[in-house]
């Protein structure tokens, strides 16, 4: 029976645990303004409720994403047995005064302490110089699924599995 995918409660498990707090970055997916897809990594902050980080507000991403537009976030284990989280929701946009706090955790997760503060230093030295603002995004999920390679496969895999199991022929 394919695994039941789309809950929000699935943020809770185990593994979209393990991935949410794991320093590796998450993909984000959306739709330029020519109609064609990107997908980028980003650093990020899990709060409970939103995937967060910031950006420059002159970056491509912001250039093409509206306030409350639908996008999609992968994060992936990078070893077997590989997990991957999906999330789709809403993106919030919004100014920020200096470097978004959850921006500086997820730098901090991803890079150690003493980059990510070194880091945190250029980039608070280009908006005190005028040079850059930062725009908080914020992924608000309202479908949330899980693939782990032991108990959850991708959906295709699970159909041909439960119709073998049946005995019955791929249609």
């Amino acid at each position: 029976m394919p695994t039941k995918q789309g809950d929000l409660s699935l943020l809770n498990d185990p593994i979209a645990q393990e991935l949410l707090y794991a320093p590796i970055p998450a993909h984000l997916s959306y739709v330029w303004k020519d109609g064609s897809p990107r997908v980028i990594p980003i650093g990020f902050t899990w709060t409970g409720s939103e995937l967060v980080t910031g950006t420059p507000y002159n970056a491509p991403k912001i250039l093409s994403l509206k306030d409350g537009q639908q996008v999609a976030v992968t994060i992936d284990s990078y070893t077997p047995p590989f997990h991957v989280l999906y999330l789709r929701g809403i993106v919030r946009l919004s100014p920020y005064e200096g470097i978004v706090p959850e921006w500086s955790q997820a730098s901090e997760r991803l890079m150690g302490k003493e980059a990510a503060q070194a880091f945190e230093t250029m980039v608070d030295g280009m908006i005190k110089a005028g040079v850059s603002k930062f725009i908080r995004l914020a992924v608000q999920p309202n479908w949330v699924g899980i693939i782990d390679f032991e108990k959850r496969f991708p959906s295709g895999v699970e159909k041909s599995m439960e119709a073998m199991m049946a005995g019955g022929n791929v249609s």
